[in-house]
């Protein structure tokens, strides 16, 4: 007799429970429901995801993006908060596209996991079908990987891939901007999902409890304040003028970011006066000792994206955007750069 024939294994003595995957499928199969729109064929569950472009675009451009969390995770984790990491996960892909001009249409998912918790899963799908409900677009799809020893028992990680369109001639690419044109800051939520890995050094430092009282709220709760997703307000804005230029603030903060839609000769110039940093970050500066330069480099500092309009749209776009629901002011302007100046400048 071989030893082969002595023992008789399975998937599960392995690892990987193949009835919590299939449970989790059909969790989640109403959650993708709520987010069908118009192009969906199909639902969840093919091997693959089928999407029919809208015949209102006439030469569609197809504009993709992919992103995570990031260590916000680990907050979660700690935390057992996992209801709101899936909005995150949409939010950092579905702003990214946007900027470029484009409506998001479709969403997918990648969950990786040592060991497939079936509740936890649900609540990050739930935020994720959450975002996507946010942003108009659809959960068309995604990917369960259980992988048993590559992740430490309660973690998982996650990444996301949205797509959207934009007609070829209305594609934002920042050659329109020129000196005069005004910077508009539309306020974040929170951290969103950038710089985390500072901001557990420094709750490590300063060793706060996460349950005290931080301005009305649970600290636990400002931390992982998923972030705001900017794109309904927005679509009508482009609706309604021209907009010249969009910056997703993520990692990188308002320094390395802003430069992104800017052409070589120019310099967007920003007021730190302009707006009020949200008391999280003076926090995580004061507990930190971050210097404001680093400040800048690493978090949105309160503002989640910048808008650039002509100064002539400067007041229609803030009185659109406010009556949206969105926090907006005015926090710079463009000028000519001067030889070997920064491309973004916070006085």
């Amino acid at each position: 007799m071989t030893s082969s024939s002595k023992i008789s294994l399975s998937y599960r003595d392995a690892g990987v429970d193949i009835e919590a995957g299939d449970a989790l499928v059909e969790a989640i199969k109403p959650l993708a429901k709520r987010t069908s729109r118009e192009g969906v064929l199909g639902g969840i569950g093919g091997f693959g995801a089928l999407f029919e472009i809208s015949k209102k675009f006439k030469e569609p451009v197809l504009v993709s993006g992919t992103d995570g969390v990031g260590t916000k995770l680990k907050l979660a984790f700690l935390l057992n908060r996992h209801d709101t990491v899936g909005i995150d996960l949409v939010a950092m892909s579905v702003n990214d596209i946007l900027v470029q001009g484009a409506e998001p249409l479709f969403f997918l998912d990648y969950f990786a996991c040592g060991k497939l918790d079936v509740a936890s899963a649900t609540d990050v799908v739930r935020g994720i079908a959450n975002g996507c409900e946010q942003a108009g677009c659809a959960l068309i799809g995604g990917e369960t990987a259980e992988m048993p020893s590559m992740y430490p028992d309660g973690e998982y990680d996650l990444a996301g891939f949205a797509v959207g369109a934009v007609e070829k001639s209305k594609i934002i690419d920042g050659s329109k901007i020129k000196p005069g044109d005004v910077v508009l800051g539309m306020a974040s939520s929170g951290a969103h999902s950038n710089g985390y890995s500072l901001v557990r050094k420094i709750l490590e430092v300063a060793k706060p409890d996460l349950n005290a009282d931080f301005h009305g709220r649970k600290l636990a709760d400002v931390l992982m304040q998923p972030t705001r997703i900017y794109v309904k307000p927005l679509l009508a804005l482009m609706a309604s003028m021209e907009v010249k230029g969009m910056v997703h603030i993520t990692g990188g903060g308002l320094l390395e970011n802003v430069p992104r839609v800017l052409q070589p000769h120019l310099t967007a110039v920003l007021q730190r006066d302009a707006w009020t940093m949200p008391p999280l970050f003076t926090w995580l500066q004061e507990h930190g000792g971050v210097a404001d330069a680093e400040m800048h480099r690493v978090f949105n500092c309160g503002i989640g994206m910048t808008v650039i309009v002509a100064p002539e749209n400067a007041d229609a776009a803030l009185a659109q955007l406010r009556a949206a629901g969105e926090t907006v002011t005015r926090i710079g302007e463009i000028r000519e750069r001067a030889e070997g100046e920064a491309q973004t400048i916070v006085l």
